[in-house]
């Protein structure tokens, strides 16, 4: 009697469960980004927070949280109760923060993927001011100014610091980093004339190139992007640099599965639609969803990559 009576108790407490989920959401939700308005990661996150509230009938507002390469925010999210009321736009810095900071204050499993939303490239651009108007004449001269060259990051290890490292590594330059808050702080300095050189995505760095305010020398992507088709890639420049970013939608470990579940139909929905795919290809990048398990996958990969690149550079503290 009492093992006929175990399936029938699984069955109540899966019942009770999905009725404790039933109303959810009951309230609005929040969708923290870890870095400034207005940056790359601001234009997918609003896009994404309009439509998913729409489809679960809830607002969601989107809350902006820079410092510290996006840990201020995962910190934030991860401090609230596991119940999908509060998302996180998570990002490689995640996993770029686990590989670095000896003290980080979360571990890669405190981190619960719901998709993935989008994959793009890195666009390196100079100041108007630099005298070098091409890829060429920028190594040329960097090589030339040992040392008196700033380029903007977001913190040591990030990923915009370490892109120059690797960069300054294959080209035999040698610049100075100063750190920012959040990539807008550092592109605004950029077409202000205060620092050389940033590394950015290329979300952030097409509009003002294409009004002229900054020059865009070269991108990261294996091949030419259709919303700047005039500008080399890197690889064409005879350097083996392809190098991606990646935004998601994450939660806290410990959310209900159903919860999870409904988040991701829901996110993928949004990104496979036609009006988000158009938004992302004009800004250079590329829409792409996953199920929970792939951006894990995505998660663990990146972390392992920036732990290799770390250990080389000397990067970890």
């Amino acid at each position: 009697m009492r093992a006929a009576a175990m399936p029938f108790a699984a069955l109540v407490l899966f019942a009770l469960c999905t009725a404790a989920h039933a109303q959810y959401p009951d309230k609005p939700l929040r969708l923290v980004v870890g870095f400034t308005a207005g940056g790359p990661t601001d234009l997918p996150a609003r896009f994404i927070a309009e439509r998913l509230g729409a489809a679960l009938g809830q607002r969601v507002v989107v809350e902006n949280r820079p410092g510290a390469a996006g840990q201020i925010a995962t910190q934030d999210v991860l401090a609230k109760p596991r119940d999908g009321h509060t998302l996180l736009l998570c990002t490689h810095f995640e996993a770029i923060n686990a590989a670095v900071y000896t003290n980080v204050a979360y571990q890669l499993p405190d981190i619960a993927p719901v998709s993935q939303v989008s994959r793009y490239y890195y666009g390196v651009v100079a100041a108007n001011d630099l005298p070098a108007r091409d890829w060429e004449a920028f190594v040329a001269y960097a090589r030339a100014n040992p040392g008196k060259l700033n380029y903007g990051m977001l913190g040591k290890g990030s990923a915009q610091h370490i892109l120059a490292l690797e960069l300054g590594k294959l080209t035999g330059t040698e610049m100075v980093g100063v750190p920012y808050k959040g990539g807008a702080d550092a592109l605004n300095d950029v077409l202000a004339g205060r620092v050389q050189l940033y590394v950015s995505p290329t979300l952030a760095v097409l509009p003002p190139y294409k009004a002229g305010r900054v020059r865009l020398l070269a991108v990261s992507s294996p091949e030419r992007l259709a919303a700047a088709p005039e500008i080399p890639t890197l690889v064409e420049k005879g350097l083996p640099f392809v190098r991606f970013g990646w935004l998601g939608i994450c939660v806290g470990s410990g959310t209900p599965q159903p919860i999870v579940s409904l988040l991701n139909r829901h996110v993928v929905t949004v990104v496979q639609s036609a009006e988000y795919r158009e938004m992302a290809e004009k800004a250079g990048t590329i829409a792409a969803s996953s199920t929970p398990g792939e951006l894990a996958k995505i998660l663990a990969e990146t972390y392992e990559q920036t732990a290799r690149i770390s250990r080389e550079f000397g990067l970890q503290h």
